[in-house]
């Protein structure tokens, strides 16, 4: 290898042309990379701490929203009629002498191949109407199905049904709020209810109809009358009967709360007040008072009249035989929009424009009668305090 040289005429210049070399010429080293610096966690400030926390409370109330509107649109009524419920505990019955079986040999029983889910389905029902019971993995039938499948008098059967409803979830809720009324004649009253009041989810209340007034019938619950469906009222049912001698619980009112009872004095309707509405005033928790009741004093009938429906929580309306002058006091207590729980013993004496309206009718032919509507009466107090719209006559102010 030589040297380059040095041009003569310029020493500093070199000449490469003569260079001439059989080394590999070295490749340039790239500049190593430095490693990536570890960055410490940004501090949170109280205002990003703030929005984190907002954020989770959202997700969270979110979440709370969907299992609450789950949990509301859960279905607690059994999915077929009381009837139906029966098929199970009748195959169990008679293929199997009434002793228990498991599931799966149930529905083999009844006809059906494996256990699936429509199976399950109707086990559930059966059990809801308190015709079926599980023991060790097996269903056991109860006495009230022994007494619906082999009734052993005239009464058995029809008994054991009527138990059945007013055992079953939401069935015996919807039963015992209009028990002794007539049911809404308008249907969309009777829908809005049943999904506002029974939560009832909106796509399944056509189901839910089927299956009580089909329920109602079988268990002699239901009375048609010139296309009107009233609920026959078979007393108050175990649910509601005050349990080991205790009272039943009372509305959540102050004490000195007032219901004031409008309805004729003379006999026999103005006997009533002490043999009936006082009663069952008392038993909701209430003060009861009409208008010639010493607590008002001396001064003028309707001086007191007026003073008792305005100082009244609620107020009780006896229809039977229209007498003019509670019908004057009714009108006083809607105009001022004060809740009123009509009663009557007949269909008639309730005024066209009031048949809307949610009304007691009580039958004198009913040896229980004066039993069953001090309880009627006394539930109706306590539901028109938990929810007054219910008894308040709707005024149309737009008119």
């Amino acid at each position: 290898m030589t040297d380059p040289q040095p041009d003569a005429t310029n020493p500093d210049r070199i000449d490469v042309a003569s260079e001439t070399t059989n080394e590999v010429p070295r490749q340039r080293a790239e500049p190593k990379k430095a490693p990536p610096t570890k960055r410490s966690p940004a501090k949170k400030t109280p205002a990003k701490k703030a929005r984190i926390k907002k954020v989770a409370a959202k997700k969270s109330a979110s979440g709370k929203r969907v299992a609450s509107a789950a949990a509301a649109h859960t279905i607690k009524y059994p999915r077929h009629s009381v009837e139906q419920a029966l098929r199970i505990p009748r195959a169990i019955y008679q293929q199997n002498a009434g002793r228990p079986a498991t599931p799966s040999e149930a529905v083999t029983y009844a006809g059906g191949g494996t256990l699936n889910g429509q199976w399950n389905v109707e086990i559930s029902s059966g059990k809801k109407y308190g015709f079926l019971a599980t023991d060790g993995g097996r269903l056991v039938l109860t006495e009230r199905a022994r007494r619906a499948l082999a009734p052993q008098s005239a009464v058995d059967r029809v008994t054991a049904l009527q138990e059945a409803v007013l055992a079953a979830p939401d069935i015996s809720d919807v039963y015992n709020h209009y028990r002794g009324e007539y049911l809404p004649a308008n249907t969309q009253f009777f829908v809005n209810a049943l999904v506002d009041r029974f939560k009832i989810p909106p796509d399944k209340v056509d189901d839910f109809i089927k299956i009580f007034m089909e329920s109602m019938r079988s268990a002699e619950l239901l009375d048609d009358h010139d296309d009107q469906t009233r609920l026959i009222d078979a007393g108050r049912d175990e649910a509601h009967r005050p349990a080991d001698g205790k009272p039943a619980p009372k509305a959540k009112v102050a004490a000195g709360t007032r219901c004031f009872v409008m309805q004729p004095f003379a006999a026999p309707l103005g006997t009533y007040y002490e043999t009936i509405y006082k009663p069952a005033i008392e038993q909701a928790g209430l003060e009861p008072v009409r208008a010639d009741d010493s607590i008002f004093g001396a001064g003028k009938i309707i001086d007191q009249i007026w003073r008792g429906i305005r100082g009244a929580k609620v107020l009780i309306a006896e229809l039977t035989t229209k007498n003019p002058n509670v019908f004057y006091e009714l009108g006083l207590a809607h105009a001022l929009q004060k809740p009123v729980i009509l009663v009557s013993s007949n269909d008639d004496d309730v005024p066209f424009d009031l048949r809307h309206l949610r009304y007691i009718k009580y039958d004198k032919e009913d040896p229980f009668w004066g039993p069953k509507l001090i309880d009627k009466i006394a539930d109706n107090i306590k539901l028109a305090i938990a929810d007054p719209e219910e008894a308040i006559f709707p005024l149309d102010e737009s008119a």
